[in-house]
């Protein structure tokens, strides 16, 4: 069965090295290269990171910070499509048309598959109206907007932000575009739950509810509760068109965290959770993966 991983990073930044190694890989393109290989991941989707400042007093459009890992000079290696990252804090009305000419930009290139807003992580509300020239130009590109619901990690940010009730107001508003749940808004499943199920326009990606080093066994064992919590509501929603695999790597061992995913996935559906939806939620996948 072919895979596509719907979200991770990749990236040089801060601690992802330690990281790594916690969850038994290197934080390395040509490692990660060796894995998807194994397993029969044919491409990854990156999300933009957060920090740095590109152009001072301007919200620019924020890549995976992939220098130092092997890989020429500004160039991504061919199984990673990314998506622009968002800084809420850093969109100023007096600079939104530079910002939006040069996101612009990035999503014209072929492997800018989407966008990633951080709310929780910025401290601002998803239905802050700053956003709203950022939702209008993924309609206009045809890309999803990708959202980070659930747990923060650090004790930053603001966790009401997070929630992944404040996609369903972005997803009423902004009918034409197609809003991705990052992480299930865990721990609030039976509300990201209740938000794909009111919403067409509403995906959920299944990464990181899991980090570190394991076996799928321990981890079943050792979580029963939880996987049984969001296996019961994965099948209340009963929309396996709707969701999709991720593993957030460098977080989590990535052998692993699929067998786990696989525990969550009716046989009959892991063909769309794993491959097949993120080609319809990422149209722009195909043609450059050849896919």
């Amino acid at each position: 069965m072919k895979i596509i991983d719907a979200h991770l990073h990749f990236s040089k930044c801060g601690h992802f090295d330690a990281i790594a190694s916690a969850a038994g890989h290197e934080n390395t393109a040509a490692h990660l290269e060796r894995v998807f290989a194994e397993q029969n991941i044919v491409l990854g989707i990156a999300m933009g990171e957060m920090g740095g400042t590109r152009i001072p007093g301007v919200c620019t459009p924020r890549t995976p910070e992939f220098s130092g890992m092997g890989t020429p000079d500004g160039e991504l290696p061919p199984f990673i499509a990314w998506c622009a990252g968002v800084e809420s804090g850093e969109i100023d009305r007096k600079t939104l048309s530079r910002s939006l000419e040069l996101f612009s930009a990035v999503l014209r290139k072929k492997n800018c598959v989407g966008l990633k807003f951080y709310p929780g992580y910025n401290s601002f509300p998803l239905s802050d109206p700053r956003h709203d020239p950022y939702f209008e130009l993924a309609e206009a590109f045809d890309v999803p907007a990708v959202i980070h619901t659930g747990e923060l990690s650090g004790r930053g940010g603001l966790l009401k932000y997070a929630h992944p009730l404040a996609v369903d107001e972005a997803a009423v508003r902004f009918p034409r575009v197609r809003f991705v749940m990052a992480h299930y808004g865990n721990p609030w499943i039976v509300d990201a739950t209740a938000t794909a199920a009111k919403n067409e326009n509403v995906f959920i990606d299944l990464s990181g509810l899991a980090a570190g080093n394991f076996t799928c066994g321990w981890f079943c064992k050792k979580y029963f509760a939880h996987l049984d919590h969001i296996r019961h509501w994965l099948t209340y929603l009963d929309a396996w068109d709707k969701v999709m695999y991720g593993s957030d790597w460098p977080l989590v061992n990535i052998p692993a965290y699929i067998e786990v995913v696989r525990t969550l996935v009716p046989e009959e559906h892991r063909e769309k959770v794993f491959f097949g939806n993120a080609l319809r939620v990422f149209p722009k996948l195909a043609p450059p993966a050849g896919l």
